[in-house]
């Protein structure tokens, strides 16, 4: 199934690199801020995608296993990071999101639940905290002086890239094992090729947030 979209699989890879090219272009602006973490974010995110796309399994680890336990995890907490500590500048909110987010892993250890069992519910979790952070961001930028400057505010191209990238695919995580019934493989169809464009809309939005974006935003 994941190989259905070949080509848009392939922009995917190519617009994750560019988004990380760009961003080291610009990485002496940034290295003094915490948007320097971003860059690395963003270049760790091109690499394991690149890494991984022919691997299935490496000293042991398999691919899955990797995703589920690492490499998603990582892209949860940061933005749960970016998100809540930088730019809601909220300690609190940030470890309690990250502690929701983490308390998921633990029926997987206590009760040895298969990772096709486990791995809907970390996206559903994590996916629900993080769109309720995007509404949180969103409803900061209305209330004050940031929409006016919306071209020049790093946040609002993030904000929506991963506002049409998480909400978005929200449905696919929640019900992932039901789509994958056979009955059902039309609607795993759509809702993957909704996940490749708006991943691809995502990155392409996080390129320009280095473009456009001022680092005081």
């Amino acid at each position: 199934m994941y190989e259905s979209y070949p080509c848009l699989n392939w922009l995917l890879l190519i617009v994750e690199f560019l988004s990380a090219l760009v961003a080291i272009f610009y990485y002496p602006k940034l290295k003094h801020s915490y948007w320097k973490w971003f860059i690395f974010y963003l270049f760790f995110i091109s690499l394991q995608e690149c890494f991984w796309k022919y691997t299935s399994s490496v000293f042991e680890i398999r691919k899955q296993n990797y995703y589920a336990f690492f490499g998603i995890p990582i892209q949860y907490l940061f933005f749960y990071w970016l998100y809540a500590l930088k730019s809601l500048k909220n300690r609190r909110l940030f470890l309690i999101c990250s502690l929701l987010y983490l308390v998921t892993f633990i029926p997987s250890e206590l009760y040895g639940q298969e990772i096709r069992t486990i791995y809907p519910v970390n996206l559903t979790i994590g996916s629900i905290i993080l769109i309720v952070l995007i509404v949180l961001e969103f409803l900061k930028q209305v209330k004050n002086d940031d929409i006016l400057r919306f071209k020049e505010n790093k946040m609002f191209y993030i904000n929506i890239g991963t506002g049409l990238f998480y909400v978005g695919t929200y449905p696919f995580s929640a019900f992932f094992n039901e789509l994958l019934k056979p009955e059902h493989v039309w609607l795993w169809n759509g809702y993957y090729l909704y996940f490749l464009i708006s991943n691809c809309l995502m990155y392409l939005l996080f390129t320009a947030s280095f473009i456009w974006g001022k680092q005081e935003s």
